[in-house]
């Protein structure tokens, strides 16, 4: 799998912090992308998250690299899984960010956006097909652009993956 081209990001909005160093300098883990996520997004018309995604009622794929089908099974249409992706496009310098829909800036970690030291992005999405011969799940929606990296697969677990009510 090829690396990912760098980006070149606009500046920044008032309010937005950049961190003091370069966080790719200080690796600590290695990642291995298992696959591909197939979508009908580009810049410019990805939807926001899954919610609005789903209300286009455009599904996606995600494509396995060989080795991995093996891995699917026990799946099923139906069933709900996360999605583990590598938002390969997003910024990752900044450490407080000020979305155009927020009047002031906000942390990283206190927002949803892919802009993050570690771009990791979670989906939770329906199987809608399964091709475990080809390594290929159709799913319901998702909210990244055509190609994304795939890190991982989960089943979902709703008394697991929902915290308690405060």
């Amino acid at each position: 799998m090829t690396e990912p081209k760098t980006t070149v990001f606009p500046e920044q909005r008032a309010g937005e912090d950049r961190l003091s160093f370069d966080p790719i300098e200080r690796i600590d883990a290695q990642l291995r992308f298992i696959g591909r996520i197939e979508t009908p997004w580009r810049r410019g018309n990805c939807p926001k998250n899954v919610t609005r995604a789903r209300e286009t009622s455009q599904g996606a794929r995600v494509v396995l690299e060989p080795g991995f089908a093996q891995g699917l099974t026990g799946l099923e249409v139906g069933q709900g899984i996360l999605l583990f992706y590598w938002m390969h496009n997003a910024r990752r310098d900044l450490i407080t960010q000020r979305p155009r829909h927020h009047d002031s800036a906000s942390g990283t970690f206190a927002l949803r956006s892919p802009n993050r030291v570690n771009p990791i992005s979670l989906a939770a999405v329906r199987i809608t097909s399964l091709d475990m011969e080809a390594g290929v799940i159709g799913i319901d929606a998702i909210d990244c652009f055509d190609g994304t990296p795939l890190l991982d697969i989960k089943p979902s677990a709703p008394a697991v993956d929902v915290p308690p009510e405060l």
